[in-house]
């Protein structure tokens, strides 16, 4: 007799799988006779222990693990005779007989899950899309070689009786009370900071600010309500700071021995700033299609915003952000990373976004023949490893390891569909200076 699908709702159904009862006791019979063979109790020799201890300790075990095997293999011939697209795993439960049925001739389970839904979207030309346009001309590559001086900064000390400035890095005692009592952490000696970079309360900047080597200064300083020391959190202390030392900071010069640090060996300043020039207009080429990305993905969930997803692929996308969450908190340092609370609700709203974007993305994939060829696979990897010093040996890495090609892959197959819709959906162009390009993506 056919098995029966019930729809219990837009995509939950449930069948009944029967299995013969004594196709099931035959099955836990041969086990257990298995398992005698090595089993090993005191009094007897191994595998001459009587049956009846054998199936007392390891009956319902092995009837467990066979009805599991039974009902398993039952519910995939059901689901593949009737075509069934099964999202996720089916939830089993035993079947109660009615009253009044004799029928002990077989076991019942009631296998409840989620089918796929059927993913219709709607007219791609109808999506508005943004696409941001990016230049990079000398002004981008000066202000980025500025950067890269400021992070090569070094510092010498003062002259005698010059004053603490922005941007100098300082030697201090300082010594905190609040309500004249000395608090934990309020204190310290030889103390070094860098005025301007945030690491000290605006206050405390401000203080040091004007003072020579050896001169101090009182100040109050409010500390914030959300303060991360909570013993002082939304109070006022007391300070007394003194400058032991202070180093005014000195930028390298844009010459060649600063080229030679960027990697160009013979220190051509031209070649420096072609360099700087094509590795901006990778960046920019980068963010605009990560933005573009999004803009386009955004668009395609609007065409079905009416997708209903299956709760178990939303769970399980939960449960992997879940553990990327963690990973990344050991990868930090946070103790107990392993075993803090991490709640899978908190991702929710994302791992729905992400299986929509899943299910939409095959369908246009299938339907549009826009799966990744191994020449653009290939094109992507060469135009990554040009940021490196070694892109032939960046190329190999990727293609010795099937995952990370399979990760490019997924990306080529997003960029096809990115192209795909913006060659038919309305587009709008808008110019974006390149320090806020991506500041969202």
């Amino acid at each position: 007799m056919a098995n029966v699908v019930e729809t219990l709702g837009k995509l939950e159904r449930r069948v009944t799988i029967s299995v013969p009862r004594d196709a099931v006791q035959q099955e836990v019979d041969g086990r257990l006779r298995q398992l005698a063979k090595t089993f090993r109790m005191p009094g007897f020799r191994p595998g001459k222990a009587p049956m009846k201890v054998v199936a007392s300790q390891y009956g319902g075990q092995v009837q467990a693990e066979v009805l599991s095997d039974k009902v398993g293999s039952a519910f995939f011939e059901v689901q593949r005779a009737e075509n069934l697209k099964v999202a996720g795993q089916p939830r089993f439960e035993p079947k109660l007989s009615a009253e009044g049925d004799a029928d002990d001739s077989t076991i019942a389970f009631d296998a409840t899950f989620e089918v796929y839904p059927e993913v219709t979207l709607g007219d791609v030309a109808t999506a508005e899309v943004k696409r941001t346009v990016t230049n990079i001309g000398d002004d981008e590559v000066t202000r980025t070689l500025d950067i890269l001086r400021k992070q090569r900064v070094t510092f010498a000390p003062r002259g005698d009786g010059e004053k603490v400035q922005d941007g100098d890095r300082v030697t201090v005692d300082f010594v905190g009370k609040i309500d004249g009592e000395a608090f934990a952490g309020g204190s310290a000696e030889d103390f070094v900071f860098t005025l301007g970079e945030g690491r000290m309360l605006p206050e405390f900047e401000k203080a040091s600010v004007g003072l020579g080597a050896g001169e101090s200064r009182e100040f109050d300083l409010a500390f914030p309500e959300d303060y991360h020391g909570k013993d002082v959190a939304g109070k006022t202390a007391q300070f007394t700071v003194t400058i032991k030392q202070i180093e005014l900071p000195q930028l390298p010069e844009l010459d060649g021995e600063f080229a030679k640090t960027l990697g160009v060996a013979d220190g051509d300043i031209d070649k420096m700033r072609t360099e700087v020039k094509d590795n901006l207009e990778r960046e920019a080429k980068r963010r605009a299609q990560a933005e573009l990305k999004n803009s386009v993905m955004d668009a395609l969930l609007k065409l079905a915003a009416d997708l209903e997803v299956p709760k178990a692929l939303v769970e399980q996308d939960q449960q992997r952000l879940v553990e990327l969450a963690r990973q990344d908190l050991e990868q930090r340092g946070v103790p107990n990373a392993k075993t803090a609370p991490i709640p899978a609700e908190m991702f929710r709203d994302q791992a729905e976004r992400r299986v929509k974007l899943g299910l939409i993305l095959a369908e246009l994939v299938a339907a549009n023949d826009l799966k990744a060829k191994p020449d653009q696979i290939r094109k992507e990897v060469e135009e990554f490893a040009k940021s490196y010093e070694d892109p032939k040996e960046v190329v190999r890495w990727y293609y010795s390891n099937q995952q990370r090609l399979s990760e490019m892959e997924a990306y080529v197959v997003e960029n096809n569909v990115v192209e795909f819709v913006t060659a038919r959906a309305k587009v709008t162009d808008e110019e974006v200076p390149f320090e806020k390009l991506g500041a969202t993506a």
